[in-house]
């Protein structure tokens, strides 16, 4: 039985409230779970004491028993000070820009840079031999 910390959404349209669940992975998002920790309310100020309360005895028991949160809750705990930060990853490899993108952004570059160094040149004043 694998156990996940996660997000099971609630509230009405376009005005979202989140519960923070331990369930299990292969549940719904928003089905059965083993139990409530928190909740999340994203509608109201960052400041606002509401916005996220944690249980974070019962967080602590469920991480200990081998829990893993999800990436955003992960976030939310490292904040709150409950886990440390999460890793942050690289980029991944299929946004990266094609080879076709990359030539022509580096001739924009380079045609940028000759453009500037000419500008230079003319603006500076020219001596005059006498």
């Amino acid at each position: 039985m694998a156990l996940k910390i996660r997000l099971a959404r609630g509230g009405a349209k376009k005005r979202p409230f989140y519960r923070i669940v331990v369930a299990e992975a292969s549940a719904p998002r928003d089905g059965r779970y083993v139990e409530r920790v928190g909740t999340y309310n994203p509608m109201v100020p960052k400041e606002h004491e509401q916005r996220m309360t944690l249980n974070s005895e019962r967080i602590t028991f469920w991480l200990g028993q081998g829990a893993k949160p999800t990436d955003r809750v992960h976030k939310m705990l490292a904040a709150a000070g409950l886990a440390e930060a999460p890793v942050i990853r690289d980029q991944p490899k299929k946004s990266a820009p094609g080879k076709k993108r990359a030539e022509r952004e580096a001739e924009a570059a380079s045609a940028a840079e000759a453009a500037a160094e000419e500008a230079v040149a003319e603006a500076a004043p020219q001596k005059k031999l006498c």
